[in-house]
């Protein structure tokens, strides 16, 4: 088939339905697609009259069941098809309204909804639900309304009706099923790849069931590795665990399996190296699956990719607090600054999650806020969503915002982030991260904003750029600010974000598409890695949590050395080690060895949440940070060293040269609390 032909409609389709279009023209495909198309658009009314009569022919067999072969012993005559003529008539009289009150009930109840290729055991406990519910109803209104209906219909007739809804309409439901996962696959399971999954208990297994059923695939999972002590040779219906992942290469080719899939958070990041390093050398392949979750959210298909760099920072999932964070989200008005960026937009998408009644999106890129409204307005049409362009270092503006939409909370994530730019550019980061941050502040404040929350970074700890200093000042201002304030003005801190603009991996990749080099500045370089998403509910999280004053650290793991990190991406990209040249070109201006998470007058304490802690540290007060923030701004238009000068004199623990500071790795993980690993 073309590869045309392969991204066509016809390609979505599963089981016979692909193979039945392999070989059909351009005009049959297009008609097939039409016909379809047509179905899935009239499928309930489709639907409700099927089950009309499937209803009344269940009716007649159940008569047929009491009254088979008693016809002539009994009641003498022939009757119709085994039922004598007397209850002929009982049925005529009796059928309409039974079908009419097994409809009503089943379409109440949702009987009708849902894809039946998904059926699983929820599905047969709302059948069940639905024909006892039926049959109480049916009883009732004979009783109230009939009076003498029922009472002519041998009980026996109601009870085999019963049954037999349950049984028929059950059976007809897990056909299209049994069809996908068991009936197709055996007379393809010739061309198809052989596969292993690691998992070890039903939710694994039910994911290894949809990969089976999904024919396009071409591949058949034909068992399960386990992660873990599990017994070898336990089974989830026909599949079972063939061993240990500590066996790996033996289970590979004893099954003679091409493909390893992994489910998304199954394994950690260090776990996840070691098979990459394991499949290169024995010549497998690894893949990574969504979590079962998503497919009971409605996805018809299991999508597969490669392993990402973010699956090798595997930690824990992040377990959010959904209660907490409705609270203070659900049914409010929320601004977020900078809501094109990377962080702004994911942050968008994680609040509507939580239901609030407007989001006003601003930013100053118009671009960037037209594609990240059109895809919220798309995913969350019950959501009202307002644009503003607007700078925030532009106090009017940002006032009639304020003024206008009369936010409940604020997210800022507006600012200049890129370490090198900033430090050519000193005046300007001054105006938009200092100067910015004190005016959406200083209107969260005026106007009666419940919570304040600014997105900051571990650049901001003894800073040695100046993008570090701003954020520094950034925070100290909204701390201040904050003591003062009714607004709870609350800051989080967390490393470097992968996928953001500016990030080190996608420069990474570019240079591995162009064959290299990559350029990395010194092999002792290490940083704190952290994904959008994970980075996005974490703030939301601590926005929850805080009460007005706290600087909260998102837990980041352990740091990653860049060179591991250059070598992971090569890897990735499928190349060979050694095949792509890393180049050492020494620090840049602004940056450091190790990244820190806390001052070292800064307490690290616990929060109710395992994955945040908070920075309790010195208080400034309100009138002197004012005037230092005041004193900067005049200053932004002066020369840089004079701006570098005041500055060092604001934070001391700024260091201005580019040699890294008097830490190592191991001083900077003994300030964080509690146990580390790697993923």
């Amino acid at each position: 088939m073309s590869q045309a032909s392969k991204d066509s409609p016809v390609a979505k389709f599963s089981g016979a339905s692909i193979s039945a279009a392999d070989d059909l023209s351009v005009e049959q495909i297009s008609t097939f697609q039409r016909v379809r198309d047509w179905l899935i658009g009239h499928r309930l009314p489709i639907l409700v009259i099927a089950h009309c009569v499937l209803f009344a022919c269940l009716y007649w067999f159940a008569f047929m069941m009491r009254f088979y072969l008693q016809t002539e012993e009994l009641f003498g005559g022939t009757g119709f098809l085994g039922v004598p003529s007397t209850y002929v008539n009982v049925f005529l009289q009796g059928a309409p309204w039974l079908v009419l009150i097994k409809l009503t009930v089943f379409y109440g109840l949702r009987s009708f909804h849902g894809w039946w290729r998904h059926v699983n055991f929820s599905d047969f406990i709302s059948l069940v639900k639905s024909a006892l519910v039926a049959t109480f109803v049916i009883l009732l209104v004979d009783y109230f309304v009939f009076q003498n209906w029922t009472a002519r219909v041998p009980r026996m007739v109601l009870i085999n009706d019963f049954f037999l809804t349950i049984v028929v309409i059950g059976g007809l439901r897990s056909c299209w099923r049994l069809w996908d996962e068991r009936i197709a696959p055996l007379d393809r399971s010739r061309d198809n790849e052989r596969s292993l999954l690691v998992g070890a208990n039903f939710k694994e297994a039910r994911m290894a069931h949809l990969i089976n059923g999904q024919h396009q695939l071409k591949t058949r999972i034909v068992g399960l590795v386990s992660p873990k002590d599990y017994p070898r040779g336990r089974r989830f219906s026909d599949l079972r665990i063939v061993g240990r992942l500590d066996n790996l290469g033996e289970l590979m080719k004893a099954h003679r399996a091409k493909t390893l899939f992994v489910i998304t958070g199954k394994l950690k990041g260090k776990q996840l190296r070691d098979l990459l390093e394991s499949a290169s050398n024995e010549g497998f392949r690894i893949k990574i699956l969504p979590p079962l979750e998503d497919q009971l959210r409605g996805l018809d298909r299991v999508p597969i990719r490669d392993v990402s760099f973010d699956d090798l920072l595997r930690r824990k999932p992040a377990s959010l607090d959904f209660e907490e964070i409705g609270k203070i989200t659900e049914g409010k008005t929320i601004l977020v600054t900078g809501a094109g960026g990377s962080i702004g937009s994911e942050l968008c998408r994680q609040l509507c999650k939580f239901n609030p009644a407007k989001m006003v999106l601003l930013g100053r890129g118009e671009n960037r806020i037209y594609q990240i409204s059109r895809e919220l307005v798309e995913a969350e049409p019950h959501i009202e969503f307002t644009r503003v362009i607007a700078n925030i270092t532009d106090q009017g503006r940002i006032r009639a915002a304020f003024d206008q939409h009369r936010p409940h909370l604020v997210f800022h994530a507006a600012a200049h982030k890129h370490v090198p730019l900033v430090e050519e550019n000193i005046g300007e980061s001054i105006i938009n991260n200092i100067h910015g941050t004190r005016v959406v502040a200083d209107m969260a404040d005026q106007f009666g904003v419940e919570r304040f929350v600014m997105v900051s970074t571990d650049k901001a700890v003894n800073p040695t750029s100046i993008m570090g200093c701003t954020k520094h000042m950034a925070e100290r201002y909204c701390q201040a600010l904050g003591e003062k304030s009714s607004t709870a003005f609350i800051s989080t801190r967390f490393g470097n974000v992968l996928g953001s603009a500016g990030s080190v991996v996608p420069l990474f990749q570019e240079q591995i598409r162009k064959g290299g080099p990559i350029t990395i500045t010194d092999e002792r370089m290490t940083r704190y890695f952290m994904t959008i998403p994970e980075a996005s509910q974490l703030v939301l999280q601590a926005a929850s949590m805080g009460r007005g004053g706290e600087i909260f650290v998102l837990e980041m793991g352990q740091p990653v050395k860049i060179i591991d990190l250059a070598h992971d991406l090569i890897r990735l990209a499928g190349h060979s080690p050694g095949s792509i040249d890393i180049e050492v070109r020494g620090m840049r201006p602004g940056e450091k060895l190790y990244e820190e998470l806390y001052y070292g007058d800064e307490e690290p304490i616990p929060t109710s949440h395992s994955q945040i802690l908070s920075a309790h540290s010195r208080v400034f007060r309100f009138e002197e940070v004012e005037h230092q923030v005041q004193r900067l701004i005049e200053a932004a238009y002066e020369p840089s060293e004079k701006i570098r000068s005041i500055l060092n004199e604001m934070i001391p623990e700024f260091i201005c040269e580019t040699e890294p500071p008097e830490t190592t790795p191991e001083s900077v993980a003994l300030k964080l609390p509690g146990p580390r690993s790697v993923s």
